[in-house]
């Protein structure tokens, strides 16, 4: 069981958070974007409640890349680490990447989404999880 806060942070130093709840969801994703973000085959990410993340230090840190067509990678503009990604603005819901916390977060992935864009040279694990094809949701797109 995790205990509260929970904390992380880039790989410098530079930019510390907090979550004071649990988690609510993670999962891996093989989208084209987070391999090119991560330089791997999948990212794992967790899903913060509203409300419960608090950048304790760093945040003039913190850059962004928003994609036309998706959610804002926040990321330290000086060590480059992957921290978060979020609506417009740092704007709940906020996801983060797991590899960012300081200790056993306390949630495990629960799905793997955007499978059809695995590489060929990353063989998803048979692990028992739910796969999804080109939509990380599996009810569709939002509107």
């Amino acid at each position: 069981m995790a205990s509260f806060p929970l904390t992380g942070g880039c790989n410098c130093g530079a930019v510390r958070f907090e979550v004071t709840a649990p988690l609510v969801v993670a999962h891996y994703c093989h989208c084209t974007r987070c391999q090119r973000r991560t330089g791997t085959g999948a990212s794992v990410n967790a899903r913060a409640a509203s409300g419960t993340v608090r950048i304790s230090a760093g945040r003039d840190q913190l850059r962004a890349w928003k994609p036309p067509d998706g959610r804002e990678k926040w990321f330290c503009r000086e060590c480059g680490s992957a921290v978060f990604s979020s609506g417009q603005e740092f704007a709940d819901p906020i996801g983060i990447r797991m590899g960012a916390f300081d200790q056993d977060p306390g949630v495990r992935p629960s799905a793997h989404y955007y499978v059809d864009y695995a590489p060929a040279w990353d063989e998803i694990p048979d692990d028992g999880l739910p796969r999804f094809g080109k939509d990380r949701r599996p009810w569709g797109k939002r509107s």
